[in-house]
């Protein structure tokens, strides 16, 4: 799955960037595959390097993680002294690297604390330097900042092969690893694991989880809207629910519209669509909008199930289950065509849907 979202697998002498909120599973990820790299054959050793836990505490996780690093070719380092690290590199010579993370470890000749633009451009182009001239596998874990861009110099991005984002609520079990930017694959791939116990696992087939309850209605009369979307070359079925409620904000005249997985200004085009060319007016209600699983979705394709998803919550009348809805929605209440209809089609039939409603 980890290979599939870097366009197949992993490049010598590449360097990627991993972002993500703090406790999503970044080090965690990155531990697993470095595990994974070093197992695939004879002389595939893989240096570990940390600079905000000690030794003993990354041999704790790989434990956890049912990683014997005693026995295997996975070697862990703490360290935050760049020249220390390159040494290291240099003489042992890896498969891969693992750096957690570039705004911990500074270059003595560079200006700047830790963290600071300039260490983490000066630190960032001497790793880069290393991965090229011995086609060293480089992973860079990132701190996010709370808008959630990676922190430091937009430089950083640029300089990287390919930017992942892991993403997910800290208390949920899944997580999604996005591609935004990739020179050997696909961008805004993803990539859907599972976090257990043992650590993240694939998730084999993710409609399945984003479309959990995709045959039965929910409680009432009130059914989601099924609609297949593309994220990247793969092709996804999402639940989205819509609630409309009475309920009334801290002004007793105004309502609520809550927008959680779809931008907020489609929401309004589509609500406006929906008064004037269906009728369905829903002004004087709150709304809320729930896309399952986190997702949040971006393409077009995903209007008509919006709009149906509200249709069914405001007039009471559930959805006929095994239907998918796929269609993009014009300001004048037409229905335009999407593209990869027959890969969307496909994965809705294969996870047993019977019906699906497009535009011709």
């Amino acid at each position: 799955e980890f290979g599939r979202v870097l366009g197949g697998g992993i490049v010598p002498g590449s360097m990627t960037l991993v972002g993500g909120d703090p406790g999503v599973g970044k080090s965690t990820l990155l531990l697993q595959v470095a595990s994974w790299i070093q197992g695939c054959g004879e002389g595939n050793c893989v240096l570990y390097v940390s600079g905000e836990e000690s030794t003993q505490q990354l041999a704790l996780r790989a434990n956890r993680l049912s990683i014997d690093v005693d026995s295997s070719e996975l070697y862990l380092y703490s360290a935050t002294n760049l020249e220390d690290i390159l040494l290291a590199i240099a003489q042992l010579k890896p498969a891969a690297v693992v750096v957690d993370s570039i705004q911990t470890v500074y270059l003595p000749g560079a200006k700047g604390a830790a963290g600071s633009v300039s260490q983490i451009r000066e630190c960032a182009t001497s790793l880069l330097q290393l991965a090229k001239k011995y086609k060293i596998a480089t992973f860079v874990i990132g701190h996010v900042t709370k808008m959630g861009e990676i922190a430091g110099p937009r430089v950083l991005e640029h300089l990287v092969d390919v930017v992942l984002y892991l993403e997910g609520e800290r208390f949920e079990r899944h997580r999604l690893l996005r591609s935004v930017k990739n020179r050997f694959g696909a961008a805004d791939e993803i990539g859907v694991f599972r976090m257990g116990q043992d650590g993240l696992s694939a998730v084999l087939n993710p409609s399945e989880l984003f479309s959990s309850h995709c045959n039965d209605s929910m409680s009432g009369d009130i059914s989601p809207a099924i609609t297949a979307t593309m994220e990247g070359t793969r092709p996804l079925l999402v639940e989205i629910q819509a609630l409309c409620s009475d309920i009334k904000g801290t002004d007793d005249t105004k309502c609520i519209r809550s927008a959680n997985g779809i931008n907020f200004n489609k929401l309004c085009m589509l609500l406006a669509v929906l008064s004037k060319s269906a009728g369905v007016f829903v002004g004087n209600q709150s709304l809320f909008i729930n896309v399952t699983g986190g997702l949040r979705l971006q393409e077009p394709a995903t209007d008509l199930a919006v709009l149906m998803a509200i249709a069914s919550s405001y007039l009471s009348r559930p959805i006929s289950p095994g239907t998918v809805f796929i269609g993009e929605v014009g300001l004048g209440g037409e229905l335009r065509p999407v593209g990869q209809v027959d890969r969307r089609v496909a994965e809705a039939a294969k996870v047993g849907f019977k019906k699906c409603i497009l535009p011709r």
